[in-house]
């Protein structure tokens, strides 16, 4: 009874987040800010078209879905990646889970985006100063997720945010919720999964970046300093929908088949697909495609995913290599290198 009424409120509180998305995505699209939550970090899921919001597990489902973490099958779990994005930004990431008996796992996560110098322009010199900046974006996160039953997972991730563009800066938390529910219906290897991420206040710049100099013509006073009062801005919040189905094959082959639907209060929905094949549980390859039917073809500039894995162990640690590859419009692909360590 203790764990029915458990699984109510989690599901409650998951469909007020959704109704507060829904109920502003309209009148929000385009608006959204702290754009830099919105980029996927964790190998296995990108090549599998991000569509593991019910499979993903370990210390790499901290960003698709807070509950799977509670699967890790080790004390510790660390990851560590490094993607080359769109317009030769680089995004770095490391996380750590630590599973403490009896009461659950408690993770650690920062990501950072390495954008690299950009000229300092104004109106005198719109070609640059000669000076440059380099802007600095930043999500910290502390999670803590539990196996509630055989069955069912939940977590919850409250994360850090800190954008900074030149003497301008911003600073906000977001909070995401997720639960997994394994052998949906009594159909072994069946998951379902459901996340909300996002949801916190909204954001809003300042600083002496914001400083303008204006001339006072009266009472005789020299040219003062005055703030801009720069406009505050949503946060990109998502609700995320997934299902999972692991046939049984045999001992030394694995199937994994995987999809999702999002719900975003900025852009149109997507819908993702993704597979993953495993052999000895050694060698997996991976692919995925993800669409988004309602907006324009210059808009939505993902679409095919692939990768592969190779998993290790050494002496009771185990080590995970992945790679994962999606195809971007109008840019370079994106290339991701991961690592993975259980102990």
């Amino acid at each position: 009874m203790k764990s029915i009424k458990r699984i109510l409120m989690i599901v409650f509180i998951l469909l007020l987040g959704f109704n507060e998305i829904y109920a502003g995505g309209g009148n929000r699209t385009g608006t959204g800010g702290a754009s830099q939550l919105l980029i996927p970090v964790g190998v296995r899921g990108m090549s599998m078209g991000n569509a593991n919001i019910a499979t993903s597990y370990g210390v790499e489902a901290l960003f698709w879905n807070p509950a799977g973490v509670a699967k890790m099958q080790n004390s510790v779990g660390a990851t560590f990646s490094h993607m080359n994005y769109i317009a030769d930004i680089g995004v770095e990431y490391g996380a750590v889970s630590s599973n403490f008996e009896g009461f659950g796992i408690v993770s650690l996560n920062i990501k950072s985006l390495s954008i690299g110098e950009i000229l300092v322009t104004t109106t005198q010199d719109p070609d640059g100063t000669g000076e440059t900046f380099s802007p600095q974006m930043l999500v910290a996160g502390l999670s803590y997720s539990k196996q509630l039953t055989d069955r069912i997972a939940v977590g919850v991730t409250a994360n850090y945010i800190a954008e900074t563009l030149g003497d301008a800066s911003a600073n906000g938390v977001s909070f995401n919720i997720g639960v997994i529910y394994d052998n949906l219906a009594s159909i072994n290897g069946l998951s379902f999964g459901i996340v909300v991420k996002n949801l916190g206040p909204q954001m809003q710049y300042g600083g002496s970046g914001l400083l303008v100099q204006a001339d006072v013509n009266t009472d005789n006073r020299g040219p003062q300093y005055y703030q801009v009062q720069s406009a505050s801005f949503e946060l990109p919040s998502q609700f995320e929908l997934g299902f999972g189905y692991k046939p049984t094959i045999n001992e030394e082959n694995s199937l994994l088949i995987s999809g999702a639907f999002q719900n975003n209060n900025f852009s149109g929905d997507e819908y993702k697909i993704g597979a993953e094949y495993g052999y000895n549980d050694i060698f997996f390859l991976r692919g995925g495609y993800s669409m988004s039917p309602k907006s324009q073809s210059e808009e939505y500039i993902y679409g095919l995913t692939a990768g592969a894995g190779l998993n290790y162990d050494l002496g009771g640690i185990s080590v995970k290599v992945d790679y994962a590859f999606r195809d971007v419009d109008f840019f370079d692909a994106n290339h991701v290198f991961g690592i993975t360590l259980g102990f």
